[in-house]
């Protein structure tokens, strides 16, 4: 018999939860499976990539807050198998209501490392009812240990699922990739993305590249977000001639490509998906010694290294040294696809789903 899932998530904006759950709902097997998709508003690029047997559930809401009694009508109304929460605040929310529906079972997938992350009292306050969850997923163990130290979760409803990297998807935008045109060849490359927020760090990693004035070492910022006239008047304080904000690209591989080096300067992570990204195409990393699965991603020496990031002169020393390591790529690729392929992860959560 088919088990009916509704996956919740805010919108299908291109986000990484937003990735996971359209890619699950995509590869389900449809003999064991009937997955929809519940939307606060029916918005975003991955609307594209959903397969059209997805059915989206609209219940046009624009504010969190405002969600949860559409959420729980449709609940009652559709009285699914599975009920999956892939987005933090709405996750909270909901917690309070499982015992309403004792017959679906419930499951929260956290996106961050929850005491970084959630730093509202009203919402920290929902984390008191989330052993109602029948199982919840966490991404790195920081994310595990994180929730059983300091929300007192019950080990055995937690469970680690990696992110996966779409190594397909990836290796076909790198075939039709050119070089940057802002790519000197004169210049070391070094390339970070992500949202410009003060989670990302990027304060900070302004800071190590004002270490570097004298190095040809470029530094390529992919991404937009609310920090960004703020980082862009440090660079202008600075001085950082050699720092390039290119704000969103809809190809960030294509940057990733002929990057000397990947640098990921966040405060903390759930999973960072970047780093992955990084690392299927075969780019050597360094990342900032943050919470989040650092440590789970990185082999020293093999696809990067870990350093603190806060220790300016040193983490700028180490970035000098990075630039010009001759590093194996196929190596790089292999380290990260032999662990978190696609094939792999959706595995483990269709057994989870399976066996619930």
């Amino acid at each position: 018999m088919k088990k009916s899932i509704i996956f919740i998530l805010p919108d299908l904006e291109t986000g990484g939860a937003e990735r996971i759950i359209t890619t699950i709902a995509n590869h389900l097997p449809r003999d064991r499976f009937s997955p929809s998709i519940l939307l606060l508003r029916k918005e975003g690029a991955y609307l594209d990539f959903l397969k059209p047997d997805v059915e989206i559930i609209d219940i046009q809401t624009p504010r969190i807050r405002h969600s949860l009694k559409p959420i729980l009508l449709e609940i009652k109304r559709r009285k699914p198998d599975i009920v999956f929460s892939g987005f933090g605040e709405v996750n909270a929310y909901l917690s309070l209501f499982i015992r309403l529906f004792p017959k679906t079972k419930f499951i929260a997938r956290e996106t961050n490392v929850v005491s970084q992350h959630v730093t509202r009292k009203e919402i920290r306050f929902f984390y008191k009812f989330y052993n109602g969850y029948d199982k919840i997923i966490a991404q790195s163990n920081d994310m595990q240990h994180d929730l059983v130290k300091n929300f007192g979760i019950k080990k055995k409803k937690l469970v680690k699922i990696n992110n996966p990297v779409d190594i397909n998807f990836i290796e076909e935008k790198l075939n039709g990739s050119e070089r940057p045109i802002e790519f000197s060849h004169q210049y070391k490359n070094v390339v970070a993305i992500g949202n410009l927020s003060a989670r990302k760090g990027f304060d900070n990693l302004l800071k190590v590249f004002s270490r570097l004035k004298n190095q040809n070492i470029l530094l390529h910022i992919l991404g937009d977000g609310k920090d960004k006239e703020m980082l862009l008047q440090m660079k202008e304080m600075l001085g950082l001639d050699h720092v390039i904000f290119h704000g969103k690209k809809s190809n960030p591989y294509q940057y990733l490509k002929y990057a000397d080096l990947f640098v990921l300067s966040s405060r903390y992570e759930g999973f960072p998906n970047v780093l992955l990204e990084a690392g299927a195409c075969g780019i050597y990393s360094l990342a900032n010694n943050c919470p989040g699965g650092i440590d789970e991603i990185i082999l020293d020496q093999i696809n990067g290294e870990i350093a603190n990031i806060d220790d300016y002169d040193s983490f700028a020393e180490k970035i000098k040294h990075a630039v010009h390591k001759n590093n194996n790529k196929e190596n790089i690729k292999e380290s990260i696809k032999n662990r978190f392929s696609k094939d792999i992860i959706l595995q483990k959560y269709e057994d989870l789903l399976w066996n619930i």
